[in-house]
């Protein structure tokens, strides 16, 4: 990518954002109420129109100032992948099993060394998060490579990814990137199929499709490759060898540049694509926008629900799990808000999983879920400030675990399914103080997440 254009044109949308926010702000300034309907109607149309496109500008400004530098136009940048595999589920994905360093000079993108989460070993002592999020999640975000995503803000867990990979190589890398396999098939639809040309991968993959395209690599990657390869440090080899064809793909430049950005903007937007800057000021911007994945701060809407799924059987089942999350109760009593979010999950898996399916994909009882089943530790975030009051399963108000985080209210509850089975949390929200619509954050699955996150039928206020 030729960044001289990216970095000529930063100083002139600064200056276009600047002069359409001034504009917005003199025309916010103005008094409606003793004008005439005629001239306050277009006036207030026209705060609207200047508002949204005051908005795009900043971002655009914001981009167009980190991105050079971000992209290695100064000095090269090197940073961290994390690959989350969605059939074991974080809180921002999946367990981030494949590790590869990515980067960047002048524009210029390559694959440099890949690794899985388990080379890395355990950390002891563990690397130290703050106290709120070690008492939801415990230690474990500090100890294992595998787990620093069990909490649903991604700047916790890029810093202690980042940290993890400094303290095991010595290496002191510019930032974390963070990308899952749904998130990968938006690409492919931009470079078009890529074929699988190691030797190696292929033979290892030799039941598995040659070429890897937006419709079959999410069943292959999540899915089939478990079926076929049964070693999984030669499953490691088949996904490594993917994610660098895909990669080497995007780098060749031959890809529809405005295809190739609907497709990062459409893995940012279902919050697929994660990204963190080991330098202050340039995280200072990032934490303006949703690639951010930020459980408080700007970024988040101030009626924010966040709903999260963290695995609990130490298995590949998640590919199974489908979910649907929606706000079925809105009202208000006393002066404050009360919201309840409902989490609905079905095992989809054959009946008969627990044999056929294989033994790591269903963990074959290592946690005490009998193979087949899925356990899942659910999590509700509620606004800032508000309380969770109960948590309801199936009809029947059932204990739960309470925490703060970010002075956010938590709910926590576990769930385990059977193959066929299903069952419905209703997550009982109460004080909340804010008034704009409730907005819904979910844990990026493999269904999409317009397919996750429903609207439901109101159930009446009493």
């Amino acid at each position: 990518m030729d960044l001289k254009p990216l970095r000529t044109a930063a100083p002139k949308v600064q200056s276009a954002a600047n002069a359409v926010r001034q504009s917005s702000e003199r025309l916010n300034s103005i008094e409606t109420g003793s004008l005439l309907p005629q001239i306050s109607a277009p006036l207030m149309e026209a705060r609207e129109e200047l508002a949204g496109l005051s908005e795009q500008l900043e971002s655009a400004a914001d981009a167009a100032n980190l991105a050079p530098t971000m992209l290695g136009d100064d000095t090269p940048r090197r940073y961290l992948l994390l690959m989350q595999n969605s059939a074991e589920s974080r809180a921002t994905g999946g367990i981030p099993g494949a590790l590869a360093v990515l980067s960047l000079n002048k524009g210029k993108l390559q694959l440099e060394s890949q690794t899985n989460a388990g080379a890395l070993g355990t950390f002891v002592p563990p690397i130290p998060t703050d106290a709120e999020q070690e008492v939801i999640y415990s230690a474990r975000i500090g100890k294992f490579m595998q787990d620093v995503n069990l909490t649903p803000d991604f700047a916790t867990t890029a810093r202690t990814a980042h940290a993890m990979w400094e303290k095991k190589t010595g290496e002191r890398l510019d930032g974390v990137l963070s990308i899952d396999p749904v998130a990968l098939s938006f690409l492919l639809e931009a470079t078009g199929p890529v074929q699988i040309t190691d030797p190696v991968v292929q033979k290892i993959g030799e039941n598995l499709p040659i070429e890897l395209n937006s419709k079959n690599v999410v069943r292959t990657l999540l899915s089939d490759a478990y079926a076929s390869i049964k070693n999984p440090d030669l499953q490691d080899v088949y996904f490594a060898g993917a994610a660098k064809e895909i990669f080497s793909a995007i780098s060749d430049g031959k890809s529809d540049p405005k295809r190739l950005i609907d497709a990062v903007a459409m893995g940012v937007d279902e919050r697929r694509i994660l990204l963190w800057s080991a330098t202050s000021e340039e995280q200072a911007t990032i934490e303006k926008y949703t690639i951010a994945g930020a459980v408080s701060g700007s970024s988040v809407s101030p009626t924010e629900f966040g709903v999260y799924f963290n695995d609990g059987t130490g298995a590949k089942m998640d590919y199974w799990i489908k979910r649907s999350v929606q706000v079925v109760k809105d009202c208000t009593r006393d002066g404050y808000r009360e919201v309840v979010v409902r989490v609905t999950s079905t095992n989809t898996a054959p009946a008969d999983a627990g044999t056929s399916l294989p033994p790591y994909v269903t963990g074959d009882g290592i946690f005490g879920v009998p193979a087949g089943s899925v356990q899942t530790n659910v999590l509700a975030y509620g606004p800032a400030q508000s309380d969770i009051d109960t948590v309801v399963k199936d009809g029947k108000q059932i204990p739960f675990a309470a925490h703060r985080h970010s002075q956010r209210s938590v709910g926590m509850t576990t769930i385990r399914l059977a193959p066929g089975a299903s069952t419905t949390l209703e997550f009982n929200f109460g004080r909340i103080v804010q008034h704009s619509d409730p907005e819904i954050v979910v844990t990026p699955t493999t269904q999409p997440v317009k397919d996750v996150v429903l609207t439901a039928q109101m159930k009446p206020c009493e």
